[in-house]
């Protein structure tokens, strides 16, 4: 009895200083989240995304609780809106710095971003996601970089004009000969790198990856994308496609969505919504697809949870973009507030000190995962701005 209290008593101290040791590297760190889709619903529904919120995944409270540092807001809209809801997305970001400048500030240099690190207020930046948004225009690049543009994803799934996306690539829509870079496209990347804009390869096709990385002359992010030896899936980028990356400089962002995680989730997904069909169906036409399929999973979260994968499955992606091309080359991308489902316990922004638990529990030393939570991204808007 003697010899197992002790035992029971080590092994709680064990539990504590592991706790205590987790804690503090995660305070210490910059810890960045590359892409967060909370505007557009924020526009749509008229939430104060500064208060707590019920629902969703972001907060600015709940920002603080998990740490998190610098939050790139996305600026998204599908293939039907263009350069005006880009704008009418920053303007809801500017109203939101202009109510809570104690709490929130938009930053566009690294620079900046410590220095409101150091005020201990988030770093808020903007990363476009859909090249949809210039309109063909360079101009239109101009005047989103002057606003705050960190970087522009080339492609939503839609393709434009100038670049293919990885959704109509694998589709078939657009054609071999016609995938990848035009003309136009490649003098989009040159402006972005005059500028200072960081071109971003999360969303794109082969072609268009690979014509990108060729024309650019700085360093690039994949804001939100996984590794497609874990999970076969046209978002994710395939072990070429990361160490062209790590050639060139660029940094993985490791998006958080079950379905670009785990190559089981879609199957688990379909056989949820089977068992209840007549629930969703009467919830979509009562609310809309989308939000019919959150109201489900709130409505049944014991059986949404059994489809989630494990945190761990997240650092698995971590750990596959680092044997390949580096400790220096990846981070983390979540795309909260757009997908429905992430690891469990994962559910908002102030679950991040789990990441850093798991990173410590999987070798991680101290230095690394300070770079896979923020010092990687910091290093290359450093040297896309060049300060």
């Amino acid at each position: 009895m003697k010899n197992l209290y002790l035992f029971l008593v080590l092994t709680l101290l064990q539990i504590n200083l592991f706790a205590q040791n987790s804690d503090k590297i995660h305070q210490n760190a910059i810890v960045i989240d590359t892409h967060g889709d909370i505007l557009f619903n924020q526009i749509k529904s008229g939430i104060d995304i500064g208060k707590l919120q019920p629902k969703g995944n972001f907060d600015l409270v709940r920002a603080k609780q998990g740490g998190l540092d610098v939050q790139f807001f996305s600026i998204w809209c599908d293939e039907t809106g263009g350069y005006a809801v880009a704008n009418q997305e920053i303007d809801s970001l500017y109203s939101l710095i202009k109510r809570y400048p104690d709490k929130i500030k938009l930053v566009t240099s690294a620079k900046d971003l410590e220095q409101a690190v150091k005020q201990q207020k988030l770093a808020a930046m903007i990363g476009v996601e859909g090249g949809h948004m210039i309109e063909n225009r360079l101009d239109y690049i101009d005047s989103l970089a002057k606003r705050g543009m960190a970087y522009l994803t080339l492609t939503w799934n839609n393709s434009t004009t100038w670049s293919s996306s990885a959704a109509e690539e694998t589709s078939g829509k657009v054609k071999p000969e016609n995938a990848g870079l035009s003309d136009f496209g490649k003098q989009v990347v040159k402006r972005l790198n005059k500028l200072g804009v960081m071109i971003d390869l999360s969303h794109v096709g082969e072609r268009t990856f690979y014509d990108a990385i060729a024309a650019s002359v700085k360093p690039i992010i994949v804001s939100h994308s996984c590794a497609y030896a874990l999970n076969p899936v046209p978002r994710n980028l395939k072990d070429d496609q990361i160490k062209a990356v790590g050639k060139n400089g660029g940094v993985v962002c490791i998006n958080f969505y079950s379905g670009f995680l785990d190559h089981t989730f879609n199957t688990k997904q379909k056989e949820f919504f089977a068992k209840y069909d007549t629930e969703l169906k009467t919830l979509s036409a009562k609310y809309g697809r989308s939000n019919a399929i959150d109201t489900l999973i709130y409505n049944h979260q014991v059986d949404a949870d059994a489809t989630r994968p494990p945190i761990s499955l997240l650092v698995k992606h971590i750990d596959h973009v680092v044997k390949l091309i580096g400790i220096d080359h990846v981070g983390l991308g979540a795309d909260f507030d757009g997908a429905e489902s992430f690891p469990l316990g994962m559910s908002s922004v102030a679950d991040y000190p789990k990441i850093t638990n798991e990173l410590i529990k999987n070798g991680y030393s101290e230095n690394d995962i300070k770079k896979i939570l923020g010092g990687n991204v910091i290093r290359l808007i450093r040297e896309n701005k060049g300060k």
